[in-house]
């Protein structure tokens, strides 16, 4: 596709990337079949040959509308037409790069622009949000159904290993995530104890915040890029120390995390004081999914029977990172009976903050995800990412639990 550049971008690192992600586009519409919103409402300006055009033509008149931002926010960013792209668009870059544009050239009404701030300063701190939840699972009893299915219920955390890190002759560092964290704290202790009993620590740095997400695909770019900095500020004592080697990897449980983490390398080449570190981030950055395809399970085989399991393969797993049957060949090798389940390239509808800022859409594209991995009458839903699991969990009428968990039990 060919791009004739605006003066205002013409000279633009964002403009110069846009043009060259546009270059590969060959109109073919494959990506159209794949595209959870464009199936949703068939218009094909909610479809990513739709919004590049519209993301075209705001590099080549160097203006936007309220239409063309209403049709980009509409993107749930899955990336699931990168995987079917035949001519390897880079669909999830440019469409990052289109909105950020359109942001600066649409003012928002003030409640949206409102919503959105809360959302970024909230979510991305770990120890607020874990404040605010602490509050609202207080008061979940008392709160009507519709929000208290909004509401994680508080988990009951086992007890981590308590062996020391130096005791094991591998080390791994681990992000804990801003939501995760709080609402979901097994997931980091049930990934310690499995790593645990392969040899492997698992550690933190407390003074490591938000992976970047909420805020660069909120728009808040630079935002994004200092939670970015911030982090690899807090790692690189542990990745490059001054005696002895460094960790062996960074490891996240949150794929949606994991995605941003193999970015840091890409998002923060143009600064000189951190491109070369953020690299390497990205080098050491794996789904733990990936750690665990390497090692011998056979300490994990199941000893109880649990009944189907429907694996969800989160967008982020599946289209950003590469590792569609991850987890499906790690439950597989560890014994568990899989359940039979459909569409399972489509989005649950989380996407990051997507399920609050377009519920109505978010809503259906979640019934129909639930109904697809329920075809096989499962005994429980298992996945990848702390936000599909709260997603489906305020709706599935089976339990929705992350697949390490099952592993730690497992072994237990």
């Amino acid at each position: 596709m060919h791009v004739d550049l605006h003066a205002s971008y013409r000279d633009t690192a964002e403009g110069i990337a846009a043009k060259d992600y546009l270059s590969a586009c060959v109109h073919c519409g494959f990506c159209l079949a794949t595209c959870p919103t464009y199936l949703d409402n068939q218009d094909e300006r909610d479809s990513p040959r739709g919004r590049i055009y519209l993301i075209k033509q705001l590099l080549e008149t160097g203006s936007a509308s309220a239409t063309t931002q209403t049709h980009l926010d509409r993107c749930l960013t899955c990336r699931s037409c990168e995987t079917i792209c035949p001519s390897g668009v880079q669909y999830g870059a440019l469409a990052d790069i289109g909105k950020h544009l359109v942001e600066a050239q649409v003012k928002r009404p003030i409640v949206s622009r409102a919503t959105r701030w809360l959302l970024r300063k909230t979510l991305s701190n770990p120890t607020l949000f874990a404040r605010l939840l602490r509050i609202g699972q207080f008061f979940r009893p008392l709160t009507p159904e519709f929000l208290r299915n909004k509401i994680p219920p508080k988990q009951n955390v086992k007890t981590p290993p308590s062996q020391s890190p130096e005791s094991q002759s591998r080390r791994m560092l681990a992000l804990q995530g801003c939501i995760q964290s709080a609402a979901t704290p097994n997931t980091t202790a049930a990934t310690q104890r499995v790593l645990h009993k392969l040899g492997i620590s698992l550690i933190s740095e407390n003074k490591a915040g938000c992976c970047g997400a909420v805020n660069y695909h909120l728009n808040a770019h630079n935002d994004g890029l200092n939670d970015m900095r911030k982090n690899i500020d807090a790692w690189w004592p542990m990745i490059e120390p001054d005696s002895g080697p460094g960790v062996e990897a960074i490891i996240s449980t949150a794929s949606g995390c994991g995605s941003m983490l193999v970015d840091y390398g890409r998002l923060l080449a143009d600064d000189p004081t951190y491109a070369a570190k953020a690299q390497r981030v990205s080098e050491l950055s794996k789904d733990i999914s990936e750690i665990l395809l390497a090692e011998d399970l056979q300490s994990l085989t199941p000893h109880t029977s649990i009944g189907k399991v429907a694996v969800h393969t989160p967008c982020s797993l599946q289209h950003a990172l590469q590792l569609p049957d991850a987890v499906t060949s790690i439950l597989s090798k560890a014994g568990f009976d899989l359940a039979d389940t459909t569409e399972s390239h489509l989005c649950c509808g989380s996407a990051g903050t997507y399920s609050i800022l377009q519920s109505d859409i978010s809503e259906r594209l979640l019934d129909k995800k639930l109904v697809a991995l329920n075809i096989d009458q499962p005994a429980l839903i298992a996945t990848a990412n702390i936000g599909c699991q709260l997603q489906m969990g305020t709706k599935s009428k089976i339990p929705v639990r992350h697949w390490i968990e099952l592993l730690d039990e497992s072994a237990s």
